[in-house]
C-alpha cells in the first residue's frame, strides 16, 4: 500500500488481492451529481444530501465526521412512510446553516385512496455544527385548512467507519459495535475500536419522541390548520454524558455562538465588491468557505484542505492557501507557520518519511492511522511543503513587517534551511529530489502525487529520486525570503551566501530543465538525470517564484496560453499532445484552479497581466456554471465549448481551500496589487481588469495599523485607482 493526500485520492489497495490505486475514491456516484450540502466546525463535518438526509450506501460520503471516523452514517426523514419532496436547498451565505425546505408528496392509505394532497405540510431543516455537535430545528407546518394527523419517523445509524474506509480501504478486522443505551429522550450508540479507544455518538431529542429505538424515532403530531410545531434533535461525538437536553434555548445559544465566531473569524478580511454581480456572489462564497475550512489551533487559524476527504491539517495546502491569502488576511499566515513550526519534523522517522527540519504533509486522528494501516497519523511525505514554508515566511514579513513573529520562528527557519542542504538534495548535485523511505510511502511527493504524474515523452513513468521542476523554483523562492529575512536580522554573511546559492541554483535550473524544442521547461529529471520531455503547467510555477529568466519568460507563457495546455476554462496540468494526456485524469490533463492562480501570479510577476486576467476570465467563468458559485477542487481539462460548462471530476472535493482562494489570488494578480508595511504604502502595479469587471472597490484593506476602501475603475483603456477612504497615514500608489 501507499499514501494518499488531500491532492491525491489515489492509493494501493482497495479490496482483497485487487492491485488498483492506493486508497482509492470510489467515483460509483459523482459528488457533483449528488450535489452534496457540506457544513464544518473545527475537527467536525457533514455531509447531506439536499434533503438534509445522509444516504449509506457504497462509496457514500454522506455523514457526521469527527477526527477522521463516521460518527452518523446514516439520517433519513419520512412523512407517513415517504420520502419528502423537495423544495430548495440552500447554505447561508456565511456557511453557518443549512436549510431545506421540504413538503408532503400524495399521501394513500392502504387501499389507494388520496388522504393528504401534495404541498399541504411544510417541512423547514434548519442544521449547523458547534463544537462536535450537530444542531437540527426541524420545523412541521399544516398549511390545509383541515387538521391532520402526522407521522415523522427519522431513521439514523452509525458505523464508526474510519474515513479510509469511507474513501474504500477494505479491513481485514474492525473493533466491536456495543449495544445502543435508551435513556429519555436519547440514544447512545458506541464502537470499542482496535486502537482500543471508545467512540460515542449521543443523539438526543426535543420533545420525547413517541418512540425512540436503536434505530428509528417516531412522532406522532396532530397538527390543527395552519399550526407548527418544532422538533429539535442534537447528535453530538463523543459525549459521553448529557449535559443540557436538545431544545430551543440549547439550538439558539448554539446558533449565536456559531454565526458570532465566524463573524468573528471573517471580519479580518478584506471586503470585495464589483460592478458584476455574480462574481460578488462567488467572491462571498469563496471566502465563506475558507473561513468555515479554517480551524482554531493554539498557534492561530489553519485552514484545513477540504470536504470530505481532506478536512484536516495539510502543510502544502495550506500553505499555498496562506500564501493566495496573504493580501487578503495574514493573521492566516500566521496560524499556519505556527501551527508547521510546532510539528516540524526532529528526528529520523523512515516510516512517516520524516527528517530534521521537514515540514509536515497531513496528519490523521483515525482509527486505521492510529493502527499504522495507513501511514498518516503524522506523515512528511511531500517534498515541496518545507520550501513553501520558507516562502511563506518570507512572503510573511513583506506583507506585515512583524519581525517579532518571524523572530519567533528562526529556529524553524533555520532547521528549514538545514533540511534542504542535507536531506532534500540526496546526490548533492544542487537539485532537491523525492524519493519514498519505504514501500508504504508515497511515490510522487509533489503536488501531483498521483503515481503516473511524473513520466517521460513516451509515457513512460519516470523512476525516482525525482527532480521535480516546480520544487526547484519553491527552493530558489524560499532562498531568496531567508536571504530578506536574515537581511531584517542584520544578518549579512548569511544574506550574501543564500543569494548566491540562489543565484546558482538559477543558472543550473535553466541549463537543465529549459527545453529549446519544447519552447518550456521539462517537467521533472528522474533518477538518471534523464529529462521528462513533457509539456506541463508546473512550468509556470517557475514563473510564480522568479526563477525563470526574464528572456525564457516569454516563451513559457506563449506555451502555457497555447490551445494544448489552456482549454478556456484554465490552464492543463499537462498539454493534449503529451502521451499521458486524459482530460478526466486527476493530474494528466485535469484543471486545478489553485495551479492556475499560482501561474498566473508568475505571468503577472513578468508583466503578462492580459494573459493572467485571460485565466481569471476562465476560471470565473467556469464558476458561473457550478452550484453556489463554488470552484471545486478540480475538473477535467476537455475544451470550453460555446454555450456549455466544464466537465466536473466525479470526486473533487468542494469546498476546497486551495481552489476557494484562487479567485482571490487571482484578483490580487490582475490588479498588481503589493504591499510596504515599512512605508504604509499599498502599491497598484500596471493594474488590469479581466474583461468580466469594470469596477471593484477593495474594502478595509489592512497594513499596519491603518486601512484603506479603494475602488479600482475601468476608463477608456486605463484602469484608474481612486482612495475612497483610509485610517492612518496610508500611502496608495499607482504604477504605470
Amino acid at each position: 500500500m501507499s499514501i494518499a493526500s488531500a491532492d491525491n485520492p489515489t492509493g494501493v489497495l482497495a479490496g482483497p488481492g485487487a492491485p488498483v490505486a492506493q486508497f482509492f475514491i470510489p467515483a460509483a456516484a459523482s459528488l457533483q451529481e449528488r450535489r452534496p450540502r457540506t457544513l464544518k466546525h473545527g475537527d467536525t463535518f457533514a455531509v447531506f444530501d439536499h434533503n438534509g438526509d445522509a444516504l449509506s450506501g457504497p462509496g457514500s460520503p454522506e455523514g457526521l465526521f469527527h477526527r477522521d471516523t463516521r460518527y452518523l452514517s446514516h439520517l433519513y426523514l419520512s412523512i407517513n412512510g415517504r420520502r419528502p419532496m423537495l423544495l430548495s436547498s440552500t447554505l447561508r451565505d456565511d456557511n453557518a446553516t443549512l436549510t431545506c425546505d421540504l413538503t408532503n408528496p400524495d399521501l394513500f392509505d392502504g387501499k389507494g385512496r388520496l388522504i393528504l394532497e401534495h404541498d399541504l405540510i411544510h417541512l423547514r431543516r434548519s442544521r449547523f455544527l458547534w463544537k462536535a455537535n450537530c444542531y437540527e430545528r426541524l420545523t412541521v407546518k399544516n398549511y390545509d385548512e383541515r387538521p391532520q394527523h402526522i407521522c415523522m419517523e427519522i431513521a439514523f445509524a452509525t458505523d464508526f467507519a474510519d474515513l479510509f474506509e469511507v474513501r474504500g480501504t477494505v479491513r481485514a478486522r474492525k473493533g466491536r459495535h456495543l449495544p445502543a443505551v435508551i435513556e429519555q429522550g436519547s440514544i447512545l450508540l458506541s464502537y470499542i475500536g482496535l486502537d482500543s479507544k471508545k467512540r460515542l455518538t449521543r443523539l438526543s431529542f426535543d420533545p420525547q419522541p413517541d418512540k425512540l429505538g436503536s434505530d428509528l424515532v417516531v412522532y406522532e403530531l396532530d397538527l390543527a390548520p395552519h399550526e407548527s410545531r418544532s422538533l429539535f434533535i442534537e447528535i453530538g461525538c463523543d459525549q459521553a454524558a448529557q449535559t443540557d437536553r436538545a431544545g430551543y434555548r440549547s439550538f439558539f445559544f448554539a446558533l449565536r455562538d456559531a454565526r458570532r465566531a465566524l463573524r468573528a473569524a471573517s471580519s479580518r478580511a478584506a471586503s470585495i465588491v464589483t460592478s458584476n454581480e455574480i462574481f460578488n456572489e462567488a467572491a462571498r462564497r469563496s471566502i465563506s468557505d475558507l473561513y468555515m475550512l479554517m480551524t482554531d489551533k493554539p498557534e492561530g487559524p489553519y485552514p484545513y484542505a477540504g470536504i470530505p476527504w481532506f478536512s484536516t491539517v495539510f502543510g502544502r495546502d495550506a500553505l499555498i492557501t496562506a500564501l493566495q491569502t496573504l493580501w487578503l488576511d495574514p493573521e492566516i499566515a500566521r496560524g499556519v507557520l505556527g501551527h508547521l513550526a510546532a510539528n516540524q519534523a526532529t528526528e529520523l522517522d523512515p516510516a512517516s518519511d520524516a527528517e530534521p527540519g521537514k515540514i509536515l504533509h497531513e496528519v490523521r486522528y483515525g482509527e486505521m492511522a492510529e493502527l499504522g494501516e495507513v501511514p498518516f497519523r503524522r506523515y512528511y511525505g511531500s517534498i515541496d511543503s518545507t520550501p513553501l514554508f520558507l516562502m511563506l515566511a518570507g512572503d510573511y514579513l513583506k506583507r506585515t513587517g512583524d519581525l517579532s513573529t518571524i523572530f519567533r520562528l528562526l529556529p524553524h527557519i533555520e532547521a528549514a534551511l538545514t533540511w534542504i542542504d542535507e536531506h532534500g538534495d540526496r546526490d548533492g548535485d544542487g537539485f532537491v529530489e523525492y524519493g519514498r523511505q519505504t514501500e508504504e510511502g508515497l511515490i510522487n511527493q509533489a503536488w501531483k502525487d498521483s503515481q503516473d504524474s511524473v513520466f517521460h515523452a513516451d509515457g513512460t513513468l519516470a523512476r525516482g529520486p525525482i527532480a521535480i521542476a516546480e520544487v526547484q523554483a519553491y527552493v530558489y523562492g524560499a532562498w531568496l525570503s531567508a536571504a530578506e529575512i536574515f537581511r531584517r536580522l542584520d544578518r549579512p554573511e548569511q544574506v550574501t551566501h543564500l543569494l548566491a546559492r540562489a543565484e546558482g541554483l538559477r543558472r543550473a535550473f535553466d541549463a537543465a530543465f529549459f527545453d529549446e524544442e519544447l519552447s518550456t521547461y521539462v517537467l521533472a529529471l528522474d533518477g538518471d538525470k534523464r529529462p521528462c520531455r513533457v509539456r506541463s503547467s508546473n512550468a509556470g510555477h517557475a514563473l510564480f517564484t522568479g526563477i525563470a529568466y526574464p528572456e525564457r519568460a516569454g516563451r513559457v507563457a506563449r506555451t502555457l496560453m497555447s490551445a494544448s495546455s489552456f482549454c478556456g476554462w484554465g490552464i492543463r496540468t499537462i498539454a493534449s499532445r503529451e502521451a499521458r494526456y486524459n482530460p478526466m485524469s486527476y493530474h494528466n490533463g485535469s484543471v486545478w484552479p489553485h495551479d492556475n492562480a499560482l501561474i498566473a501570479s508568475g505571468l503577472a510577476r513578468y508583466g503578462f497581466r492580459t494573459q493572467a486576467a485571460r485565466i481569471f476570465d476562465g476560471l470565473f467563468g467556469a464558476s458561473t456554471y457550478i452550484d453556489m458559485r463554488r470552484l471545486p477542487e478540480l475538473f477535467c481539462g476537455l475544451p470550453r465549448q460555446r454555450a456549455q460548462g466544464p466537465t466536473f471530476y466525479p470526486v473533487a472535493c468542494s469546498p476546497q481551500a486551495w481552489a476557494a482562494a484562487a479567485p482571490l489570488s487571482l484578483l490580487q494578480s490582475c490588479l498588481g496589487l503589493d504591499f510596504d508595511p515599512n512605508a504604509l504604502q499599498i502599491s497598484f502595479n500596471e493594474p488590469q481588469l479581466p474583461a468580466f469587471l469594470d469596477e471593484v472597490t477593495l474594502r478595509h484593506l489592512m497594513i499596519g495599523t491603518g486601512s484603506a476602501d479603494i475602488a479600482i475603475r475601468r476608463s477608456g483603456r486605463q484602469v484608474v485607482v481612486d482612495v475612497v477612504d483610509r485610517k492612518g497615514d496610508v500611502r496608495v500608489l499607482t504604477i504605470a
